[in-house]
């Protein structure tokens, strides 16, 4: 074997004073500091207050743990196996070392000694065995879903011994390690994994072996996480691996994004979640923390349904491509800790190409594409073909506060050269019921995903390997799925490389993904008396290592 570790809405008064009743059952302030700890060493104590938009629609682990939400709680009560930073380094977590064979289908996991899970269950060889099988088939006769990022070539693992694992699959995986980083991929407690769905929904019978444990909570409500005292197994990367310092953090849902940023600003809460981008520039000025980590992942963009007319028409998706002013939507909507898209995934990812040029401004050939496409104007500018108006219609994305503001101005900007377009917009749990990608009546999907290895998107892209088909292409572009079986049975890092380059420039030049700008989906406003989180490659906030002063 080849070694390949890495070391690596009321009032604001009312809700103010809401608010303040509340808090004052939460026991706000720092404990003191012991006269024998070091004077330069992090304070201990502290209960932080985490005001959040959205608390999903379940806790069953598997699918909600890749929440844009309920991941926040799931970092902190759950560890993973391996912890990916912003740039994509994997280093050692809970496998403090691993190998893998020389065609990248066989890896052997050495876990950490002395690991316990909440319910005082160990984490040895058969609890990640468990886990792993889980992730990659879930109980679907149960509503239990897979990881959906987890590698589809996954065979089988088998504990070797207490604390080694190995891992097999079916054809080379290079993304296997990186995804046990992935924030779907939390570890619990086989005998959690073995309850019934909906006793798994109840978050207070999961178990899972971070740094908190959930002491209380309400649906809908509120999540209550305290410090788990024995805890001592953090990963090395972020500078720490005892206990927590704080004491508790609790997650409240505010739905309304003034009230949450309000409600810092007065002190009555320690961090907002999703606060708007036209706020961050004065909220630094005042002195309040701002922090817009971008995640491994793709793009905020859409992706093209090419079974609906008129986007079968490469020249209709071409047109779209070049009809949008990426420049006038990052000067209208955001602020400069936002970038263009470079591709259509992150440029922070490794394997990211830099494809710009593709993704220019050009009306006139957006305008002389769709003449050659017979999408005629008439005398009011919009354009139509067979008695059909040009039409397209955008669901925005409710798990991006800036997506609704996004898509009128693309509305805009089409409108200039022919489209009609019209806006939708749901809440959480009726975009999810709605709004699918290649569903019938769903033209373009705007994407907020994140992935920690790239070598999964090819698949994820086609219906290969149940593979989600984003395009709905089924097998009709030879190239993208040839593409994909040469991602999917590269060996080395240097082979595919080149490979995922040919695939970012084949799908934008094609039209199938119309990037929108590189994405902040996790905006955070937080007091300046919270210092040391740390944010890792899926853009989470971990206050595991955070300190709250007096």
């Amino acid at each position: 074997m080849t070694s390949s570790t890495s070391l690596h809405s009321p009032s604001r008064r009312r809700w103010v004073a809401t608010l303040s009743s509340l808090s004052s059952a939460l026991v706000l302030g720092l404990c003191g500091l012991g006269g024998a700890q070091a004077a330069d060493a992090p304070r201990s104590g502290g209960d932080v207050t985490f005001l959040i938009d959205s608390l999903g629609n379940t806790w069953i682990p598997n699918n909600s743990a890749i929440s844009s939400f309920q991941g926040h709680i799931w970092g902190h009560v759950t560890d993973k196996l391996v912890y990916v930073d912003e740039d994509g380094k994997s280093s050692p977590w809970l496998a403090e070392r691993w190998e893998q064979n020389a065609n990248a289908t066989q890896f052997t996991l050495h876990l950490k000694k002395g690991v316990t899970f909440s319910d005082g269950t160990p984490v040895d060889a058969a609890a990640v065995v468990a886990n792993l099988d889980i992730w990659h088939a879930g109980r679907k006769s149960d509503g239990i879903n897979p990881i959906g990022l987890f590698p589809k070539t996954y065979e089988r693992a088998e504990a070797v011994n207490a604390t080694t694992v190995r891992v097999f699959f079916k054809a080379p995986t290079l993304g296997f390690i990186p995804t046990l980083g992935y924030h779907g991929s939390i570890l619990i407690s086989p005998k959690a994994l073995a309850l019934p769905a909906a006793q798994q929904a109840d978050l207070a019978k999961s178990a899972g072996s971070g740094p908190f444990v959930v002491e209380s909570w309400k649906e809908g409500g509120f999540v209550k996480l305290v410090k788990r005292k024995d805890y001592n197994w953090g990963p090395a990367a972020v500078g720490h691996t005892g206990p927590a310092h704080l004491d508790s953090i609790t997650y409240r849902l505010v739905s309304e994004p003034s009230l949450r940023v309000s409600a810092v600003q007065s002190g009555q809460a320690d961090i907002a979640y999703n606060a708007s981008p036209q706020e961050l520039k004065s909220l630094k000025q005042e002195g309040f923390g701002v922090a817009t980590p971008r995640y491994l992942g793709f793009v905020n963009g859409l992706a093209v349904n090419t079974k609906l007319p008129p986007f079968d028409d490469v020249r209709v998706r071409q047109a779209l491509q070049s009809g949008l002013n990426r420049q006038e939507i990052l000067d209208t909507v955001y602020t400069p800790d936002w970038k263009l898209a470079t591709s259509f995934i992150q440029s922070n990812v490794p394997g990211a190409a830099d494809h710009s040029k593709l993704l220019a401004y050009d009306p006139r050939r957006a305008e002389k594409l769709l003449d050659e496409a017979g999408w005629v104007k008439d005398s009011k500018g919009q354009r139509s073909k067979d008695g059909k108006p040009l039409t397209l219609t955008l669901n925005s994305n409710p798990y991006l506060a800036t997506s609704k503001a996004i898509d009128e101005l693309i509305a805009q900007q089409l409108g200039k050269i022919g489209w009609r377009v019209t806006i939708r917009a749901y809440d959480v749990p009726t975009y999810g019921e709605k709004v699918r990608i290649g569903g019938a009546g769903v033209p373009a999907y705007e994407v907020t995903r994140s992935f920690i290895d790239a070598g999964t998107v090819a698949s994820i892209l086609t219906d290969a390997n149940n593979g989600e088909n984003w395009f709905a292409l089924g097998d009709r572009d030879k190239k993208l799925n040839e593409l994909r079986d040469k991602i999917a049975s590269a060996a080395t890092i240097e082979i595919r490389r080149p490979l995922l380059d040919e695939l970012q420039k084949h799908v934008l030049e094609q039209g199938y993904f119309i990037p929108r700008t590189q994405i902040v989906q996790r905006i955070y406003v937080q007091s300046p008396k919270i210092k040391g989180e740390k944010y890792n490659g899926v853009a989470y906030a971990s206050y595991y290592t955070a300190t709250k002063a007096k």
